[in-house]
């Protein structure tokens, strides 16, 4: 009997899979068209995103490259002016955004004309720059974030400050920047008279950083911030 009833549900099994075979082959053959066409799409939209990158994107992004050089050159040389607006042949960092925004040295002009403005003490639009900047380098993402952090200190906003530098510190911790923006941060505290939270961040530069030289200087401004308290 167990054969006979295992025999009956194996049946029924494969009729219900003959069942479905067959509705799926009757459906194929019934939009038959219209699988063809959606299959066409996907066809034409990859092909079509593989062309755009090939004969577009990437030679839009050689270009802005070459008409970066020179400003990034003049960036370097704290030639800030003919860094942000040209020297009348080669474009400035302004010029590369609007005409390459889209692409990586595009964005990368956004950095060097944020931190162009800060140094020129012209926050509202280094703030603009930085913020619509999107890194994708971890370092120089980090940068942008605490250079952002500079900025409100200049613009004498403390707390907005104090608290950009923690994210710079704390988003990809490594022993380049963070010691850099935890200090920072910590003596952001102090200007706002908040010592126990000056002592807190100094604590966590200590434990995390000890080798760099901020963190070695640690327990000075630990001392400091106490006294306030």
């Amino acid at each position: 009997m167990t054969n006979n009833k295992g025999l009956e549900k194996g049946d029924e099994r494969l009729e219900a899979v003959e069942s479905t075979l067959s509705k799926t082959e009757q459906f194929i053959e019934n939009n038959q068209k219209s699988l063809v066409i959606v299959v066409a799409v996907i066809v034409v939209v990859v092909l079509g995103y593989f062309g755009v990158s090939r004969y577009y994107l990437d030679p839009l992004e050689k270009e802005a490259q070459t008409q970066l050089f020179m400003a990034e050159a003049y960036f370097e040389q704290d030639s800030l002016n003919k860094a942000l607006y040209g020297d009348g042949n080669n474009l400035g960092l302004l010029d590369v955004i609007d005409e390459y925004g889209s692409t990586k040295a595009g964005n990368l002009a956004k950095y060097y004309a944020g931190i162009s403005f800060l140094k020129q003490g012209e926050y509202e639009e280094a703030l603009d720059q930085l913020k619509s900047f999107k890194g994708k380098d971890h370092i120089v993402a980090v940068m942008a974030l605490g250079a952002i952090g500079d900025v409100y200190l200049e613009m004498d906003k403390k707390s907005e400050a104090a608290a950009q530098y923690l994210k710079a510190a704390r988003q990809e911790a490594n022993e380049l920047t963070s010691p850099v923006f935890l200090l920072k941060a910590g003596q952001t505290y102090e200007l706002i008279g908040d010592a126990k939270k000056a002592v807190e961040i100094y604590n966590e530069l200590k434990k995390n950083f000890p080798n760099s030289t901020e963190g070695r200087n640690a327990e000075r401004y630990i001392a400091r911030a106490e006294g306030k308290k």
